[in-house]
């Protein structure tokens, strides 16, 4: 049944034609902007190299191209799904505070299954919260007199390390080399 006035309910019969209408295009502030430093949950930190717009399946998107130098990609993130994607801003110096912190504590390793802990390492990695990073790199960090770590922790590790290094890195303007000395230095003295 076709919507004449004479079937509409009242309130909206009564309405001027402008307030039915709502075609107009509404301006949206944009997080982030072309060379801003952005954290990806599941890739780290990498860069906003420009902002352009496709037409993919016949509709105008706007897209986000992120540069991540250290895996050689680049990631194209709608607009519209930043929020739901993770992507954000760097940390932080106050949260960076907080994760290296975290990493001067003492490990806390549960008594679960080897898979159980990986998965919960692994989801806190993909997280991109700095604090949960480091929690699984101080979990995980052996010292010289502990024993050797098996194949998967080493890796699981080494991920976490350097998702953590190069954030601190991107924070703090240095090198991920030289964060990575530092979070070692940090975690090494605890």
């Amino acid at each position: 049944m076709p919507k004449t006035a004479a079937n509409m309910p009242k309130a909206a019969a009564n309405l001027p034609k402008a307030a039915v209408k709502t075609t107009k295009e509404i301006k949206v502030v944009l997080p982030f902007s072309a060379g801003d430093f952005v954290v990806y949950p599941a890739h780290g930190v990498g860069k906003v190299t420009s902002i352009e717009a496709q037409t993919i399946a016949g509709q105008k998107v706007d897209l986000f191209v992120i540069s991540f130098e250290r895996d050689r990609m680049t990631l194209r993130v709608p607009v519209r799904k930043v929020e739901n994607s993770g992507l954000r801003k760097l940390s932080t110096r106050k949260v960076m505070e907080a994760a290296l912190t975290t990493l001067k504590g003492r490990a806390r390793v549960k008594r679960a299954m080897w898979s159980r802990r990986a998965q919960e390492y692994e989801a806190k990695i993909n997280s991109g919260d700095p604090v949960s990073i480091a929690e699984v790199v101080r979990d995980l960090h052996r010292g010289a007199s502990q024993p050797e770590q098996s194949y998967s922790e080493r890796q699981i590790y080494e991920q976490a390390l350097e998702r953590l290094a190069h954030e601190v890195a991107a924070v703090e303007k240095i090198k991920p080399e030289a964060a990575t000395a530092k979070l070692e230095k940090l975690l090494n003295a605890a």
